[in-house]
């Protein structure tokens, strides 16, 4: 069969859903890649993986109803001439358009990957109604008719319900997250010297970057040689995101080295003791949260959507309050007190990592629910099968029934 697969950005392709495609590929799909934007290494390795790429215009981060118009066009266009059996797509604009072109060409089998609901359901967007109102309701229209809508944590579904994305009868599916591949995220002993925290995400006020530099300065204190860590690439054109004075003054004013966004995230994860996350954005279920805990590392994260769902509070991480800079730091010298907790609570990781959020396992459980694997059937891990919210889902995340 042809699957068309749509993103928001090219190396989300790689980086995300890499092994989502070659498992399609594998099955003896013929995949067809579509991204807003050109990455010649990008399009290099799909083209080694025997994958096309095609590109279709799209204004990520903008609201104007006119260009998004364009985008659907696009779509449309590109499902005409290539005709798809089905069609996957993740992140917001693919998706609504994506699901709205779909069912304007007889596609029927759409299925969405909600890898978070974003910034509009956070707390810094609570003023803007309107433009979540109208969020809302494209999301309804390219959901309306979707095979499958698969979620990462056990918040989304109750909150897509109640803003009338979605009806009652909706299939919704509940997944582990996108997955973790844990032979790249190798198991890695813990490093000797200092205690040492790392952080990794966008520079966003909403991250909870501020949180983690004050906790930080909290911590070093007591504690005068930890070291603390931030990976991560500015947000200029976001609503929360750090500006180049914000990033200046965090590096000034607080003991956090950052260091810029980098593909080598399993050498500093390794070079680490505790991964920290104080997000308070409406997150799905976060990579890199399930990449720590495949290295074999303690989580502090919030307990919020998304975040907490592959967290077990006290067993292989610690959850914290959002917006609590206090809380965040009581967890972090908490750790940093007890190395033989940090040591325990990295096993647990492991082992969860291994246990559920495989990527091979994940990918599995989505091409059985999507009923792409019978050209070349996907072993089935465990004989583990997800099912449709109403009828309840598996056991393979936290938050399942």
């Amino acid at each position: 069969m042809k699957i068309a697969v749509f993103s928001s950005l090219a190396f989300s392709l790689i980086n995300f859903r890499g092994k989502l495609l070659q498992d399609l590929r594998q099955a003896g799909h013929e995949v067809i890649a579509v991204a807003p934007d050109h990455d010649a290494a990008v399009e290099a390795q799909l083209s080694e993986w025997g994958i096309g790429f095609t590109k279709v215009p799209m204004a990520r981060a903008g609201t104007n109803l006119l260009s998004d118009l364009g985008t659907l066009a696009a779509y449309i266009r590109l499902l005409r001439r290539h005709r798809p059996g089905a069609v996957i797509a993740y992140t917001q604009k693919p998706i609504i358009y994506g699901g709205i072109a779909a069912r304007l060409c007889g596609i029927d089998r759409f299925y969405a990957l909600m890898s978070g609901l974003g910034y509009l359901f956070s707390d810094a967007a609570r003023s803007r109604r309107i433009l979540k109102a109208a969020f809302c309701r494209l999301y309804r229209e390219g959901l309306r008719g979707a095979k499958r809508i698969f979620v990462f944590n056990s918040d989304d579904r109750p909150d897509m319900l109640a803003a009338e994305m979605i009806s009652n009868s909706s299939p919704v599916v509940q997944v582990p997250g996108s997955g973790v591949d844990i032979e790249r995220f190798a198991q890695a002993p813990l490093p000797e010297g200092p205690i040492h925290f790392l952080m990794i995400g966008r520079l966003m006020r909403d991250k909870g970057v501020w949180e983690y530099a004050e906790a930080a300065r909290q911590v070093r204190a007591l504690h005068p040689e930890a070291r603390f860590s931030l990976i991560g690439r500015p947000e200029p054109s976001n609503p929360t995101g750090l500006d180049d004075s914000d990033i200046v003054r965090l590096t000034r004013d607080y003991p956090v080295e950052r260091i810029p966004e980098t593909n080598e995230i399993p050498r500093y994860l390794t070079n680490a003791h505790v991964f920290v996350l104080p997000s308070y954005y409406r997150e799905g279920l976060p990579r890199t949260i399930l990449e720590a805990l495949a290295v074999g590392r303690p989580v502090i994260t919030t307990d919020r959507a998304g975040c907490r769902d592959a967290v077990y509070d006290g067993e292989n991480g610690l959850l914290v309050q959002a917006r609590d800079a206090d809380a965040l730091a009581d967890a972090m010298l908490r750790l940093a007190g007890d190395r033989r907790l940090i040591h325990d609570m990295a096993a647990k990781s492991r082992e969860l990592a291994e246990n559920v959020y495989d990527v091979h396992k994940v990918n599995a459980l989505l091409l059985r629910e999507m009923d792409l694997d019978r050209i070349c059937p996907v072993p089935d891990h465990d004989g583990v099968r997800a099912k449709p919210e109403s009828t309840q889902t598996s056991s393979m995340a936290k938050g399942y029934d």
